[in-house]
């Protein structure tokens, strides 16, 4: 941010590794914190009378230090083999961020098949997240469809859309980003897709949650005028 205001499109050899580091840290932190939302999401709507008892501050607390953990030995590890690689020749990073896919081109050793593994690894470990998500929305999807109102329909489908929302938001541009084929220089499209990945689902976490805040939601109503945010229609948009 400092070398952004400034102007100044030099940083340090530390400073690449700091911002490897962070970025695939928080990126592994929080897709393991989605995964643990959406065992909660499970439990609130197919256990409801077992929530407390299952989500109670032990748990929460063991999932968190979980996330934050693997979080911290995803990003080390993947970090450590990075920079370990020799790198040679020009030192020009084609983005406007640290990341290992443009380091890898920077680099001159002639096999790098520790960092192979270690991103073999860590695809796996995602993988993992994003299966465990989708077995759970499935059996929140299998519970939805045996409650009988329409009441309670919109309460399932309200608890669980801001956590599909952001998840969305966090993947679809990841596999966009990770998965298609890398190119010599970066393109327009290489760059919109690592805004959206980095900076759209932290930019809009706040708004998503917050919509399911009464006073936020009753300010919105003051401030625009919207029949949406009345009392009788909040509970079924934004419960």
């Amino acid at each position: 941010m400092v070398n952004s205001f400034l102007n100044n499109k030099s940083i340090s050899y530390y400073g690449y590794v700091t911002q490897v580091f962070l970025f695939v840290f928080f990126a592994s932190a929080d897709i393991a914190l989605l995964t643990a939302m959406a065992y909660d999401r499970y439990v609130a709507i197919g256990q409801p009378l077992h929530y407390a008892t299952v989500m109670n501050r032990r748990a929460c607390v063991q999932m968190a230090a979980g996330a934050w953990i693997s979080g911290i030995l995803n990003s080390a590890m993947l970090t450590g083999n990075t920079f370990a690689l020799s790198f040679c020749g020009d030192n020009t990073v084609d983005h406007f961020f640290c990341e290992i896919p443009q380091l890898l081109k920077l680099t001159c050793s002639v096999s790098y098949l520790s960092e192979t593994v270690a991103i073999a690894w860590s695809a796996c470990l995602i993988l993992c997240f994003f299966v465990l998500i989708i077995m759970s929305y499935v059996k929140i999807f299998k519970t939805v469809l045996r409650i009988p109102s329409e009441q309670g329909w919109c309460k399932a489908f309200s608890t669980c859309l801001p956590h599909l929302t952001v998840v969305s938001l966090f993947i679809f541009p990841g596999i966009i980003a990770y998965l298609k084929p890398t190119s010599s220089s970066a393109s327009v499209l290489d760059l919109v897709v690592a805004v959206l990945c980095s900076l759209v689902p932290p930019v809009m976490n706040p708004i998503i949650y917050s919509m399911r805040n009464k006073e936020i939601k009753a300010a919105l109503g003051k401030l625009t005028g919207w029949r949406l945010f009345t009392k009788n229609e909040m509970s079924v948009f934004f419960p």
